[in-house]
């Protein structure tokens, strides 16, 4: 069965529907990474919500479907857009295909298309909005007029725990609250095994919500949209600063943590998405290859250098990647140091935090 996407500036690229039945049709941003792996990672990662992926690489789904390998309960994409899906996986870890997998969760996918050529458009064009739908739009202006319309509005609320939830290390030495903007599990899974309890809070919490848990530490998740419509959570962390206690934020997270300090936030044309992204340390001079999905950036000449300091850069674009703040135990890094799916160059990240929490509990 024919599928379309029908991008905001008038383009359309034809393809054979997989996945689920399109109910209604699909309005999204539409973005792409580059991640060779990692398929069933992305779909789940909540950082897509309001989003349809589209992947670069040209054959997606040849290891199957391997649940234990979510980074969310469900998928979080808007649609899936490939060139090519296995129909016969092949992996003694896989239990359904790609395909199944979707239909089981109401995701539409679209495949047989040119992914290059679209990855190319939203290279030059910059991200866009895009309409997939099984049905071609007989009144083109009124289709397009939509498609310009569409905003992603609210939706780490979407994403966020509803309540907080408790998860156990074997030894519960630290203890961490999360402000869950739409964390992925391996964020916490690296915690727990490094000793950790967790306390995932909704986004919404105020500080002293927070601190009624005694936290060793403050740590602020990954999550969807534009942080700038997050004024909730950056008043909460700007009450948390007040308190010393260690924090580490990563993407979504580290952009609040920015804008609780009084720094700036801006849109990249086309984001940063896949698992070969360099990152250079400043304080080192080295060079880690990492994971990341964002859209958005910390403006580096808005960091004020008597509270903060670069402490990661991109080295394709020069965008900032890291902030360590000055006089106090925190900082923050753009990318994804947990990695799933990806490098884990800069997993030892989460032992500087940990360190952190150690010395502040001593």
């Amino acid at each position: 069965m024919k599928r379309y996407l029908v991008l905001e500036n008038g383009d359309v690229f034809e393809g054979e529907a997989f996945g689920a039945p399109v109910s209604g049709d699909v309005l999204s941003e539409i973005v792409f990474t580059t991640a060779m792996t990692g398929y069933l990672e992305t779909v789940t990662d909540k950082s897509y919500k309001g989003q349809s992926v589209v992947q670069t690489f040209p054959l997606i789904g040849n290891y199957g479907v391997i649940p234990e390998d979510r980074e969310g309960d469900v998928p979080s994409v808007s649609a899936y857009i490939v060139r090519e899906v296995c129909e016969e996986p092949s992996n003694f870890r896989c239990q359904l295909t790609l395909d199944d997998y979707l239909k089981s969760h109401g995701i539409p996918g679209l495949k047989g298309i040119d992914t290059r050529a679209l990855t190319m458009v939203l290279r030059t064009r910059g991200v866009m909005n895009g309409l997939i739908t099984d049905s071609y739009p007989s009144d083109t202006a009124a289709a397009l007029a939509a498609i310009a319309s569409y905003k992603i509005t609210d939706p780490v609320s979407s994403v966020t725990v509803p309540a907080v939830e408790e998860h156990d290390s074997d030894e519960n030495r630290l203890t961490v609250a999360m402000i869950d903007c739409g964390v992925k599990e391996n964020i916490v899974r690296s915690l727990n095994k490094r000793g950790c309890k967790v306390y995932l809070f909704p986004a919404s919490s105020s500080a002293a919500e927070i601190l009624d848990v005694d936290p060793d530490g403050i740590f602020i998740s990954n999550g969807p949209g534009d942080p700038e419509d997050n004024k909730v959570t950056i008043a909460t962390l700007r009450e948390l600063d007040k308190t010393g206690i260690p924090t580490m934020g990563i993407c979504l997270g580290h952009q609040l943590l920015a804008l609780a300090h009084g720094f700036r936030t801006t849109k990249l044309k086309y984001g940063h998405r896949g698992a070969n992204h360099p990152v250079k340390d400043l304080e080192t001079g080295r060079v880690y290859i990492s994971s990341q999905n964002h859209g958005y950036a910390v403006v580096p000449e808005s960091i004020d250098s008597d509270a903060a300091s670069e402490m990661f850069v991109n080295v394709n674009d020069g965008t900032n990647e890291g902030i360590r703040y000055k006089n106090k135990p925190v900082f923050s890094v753009q990318f994804h140091p947990e990695a799933c799916g990806g490098p884990k160059d800069t997993d030892f990240l989460f032992d500087e935090f940990i360190n952190m929490m150690a010395e502040g509990r001593d």
